[in-house]
């Protein structure tokens, strides 16, 4: 079961990395992100848990990504994947940024396969509203993809950009993924398309999300952790406070630590996927979701 692998899910071929040993806890990325990003957290885990990482499509080395995200699509992409390694039981979903939406999502559409939620420094949206057009805003993304990569800009900037981002995102440090891997994967105009696709779809989701939230509850007694990184910023702080009275979750502020708390404090996010398993049945919890404001 472990080892690097590609599945197909929905016709396209997903990059995927099986470690460890023990109940299920998959790790979802950011925007942008690629599955080496939560390398500082799968020693902390592997022991005790069977980590799955994935690519979504147009990220890491995943095939690109044929349709626009969707909170559900994404949600089903999660099922998909655990049904395609034979990993049907409860899992443990971990979402970073973008990936909370995804990782809730999931949590809403099959309530029995999820284990527990973790949303690590989660992007949060209070008022979303779907756009207009989204296909032509689809039609920019591939657009703007295709001007840039026939200009040279991936190949040339690619790794550039994504060691500066890893650096403005963090506390302190620097971008500790490997050169090769860096290269390999940020030089390609399939993973700078896949990024533009999945920002000019961003409110579209966290509008999809709002939705579900009222249609969807959470399954009761649900283990739900929110890990915030306010890194001097009040007001990201309270935002992040009011998501977890929402989900009726519990709430830790992480510090010190930047956006990439998976870099900044692995510890941090591996301790609040073991401890859910530690805590009584429904701790933290009042009811499927605890606040409608």
């Amino acid at each position: 079961m472990s080892g690097e692998r590609f599945v197909r899910v929905g016709g396209v071929a997903h990059h995927v990395v099986v470690e460890g040993s023990g109940p299920v806890c998959v790790l979802g990325a950011g925007l942008a992100l690629s599955w080496f990003d939560w390398d500082p957290v799968v020693p902390l885990l592997a022991p005790r848990r069977t980590i799955v990482r994935f690519d979504r499509p147009g990220h890491g080395l995943s095939a690109p990504a044929p349709a626009a995200p969707t909170a559900a699509g994404e949600a089903h992409r999660i099922a998909g994947l655990l049904d395609a390694l034979g990993l049907p039981g409860p899992a443990t979903v971990v979402g970073h940024s973008l990936a909370g939406f995804h990782a809730e999502a999931f949590a809403r559409l099959h309530p029995d396969r999820t284990a527990g939620l973790v949303l690590v420094d989660s992007s949060v949206e209070e008022h979303a509203h779907v756009p207009a057009a989204p296909a032509l805003r689809t039609a920019a993304a591939r657009g703007l993809g295709a001007v840039l990569s026939a200009a040279g800009v991936p190949a040339a900037l690619g790794p550039l950009a994504r060691r500066a981002s890893v650096r403005l995102s963090r506390h302190s440090g620097g971008d500790p993924a490997p050169a090769a891997l860096v290269r390999r994967c940020y030089t390609t105009s399939r993973v700078t398309t896949g990024a533009l696709l999945e920002n000019a779809h961003y409110r579209a989701v966290a509008a999809e999300l709002l939705a579900l939230r009222e249609r969807a509850p959470l399954p009761p007694g649900l283990p739900v952790t929110v890990l915030a990184a306010p890194d001097g910023s009040p007001r990201w702080g309270a935002r992040q406070r009011a998501l977890a009275r929402r989900l009726g979750a519990r709430f830790e502020a992480v510090e010190p630590s930047g956006h990439l708390v998976m870099l900044d404090r692995p510890d941090a996010v591996a301790r609040a996927v073991l401890e859910q398993s530690a805590a009584p049945q429904g701790a933290g919890r009042s009811g499927a979701d605890q606040a409608r404001a």
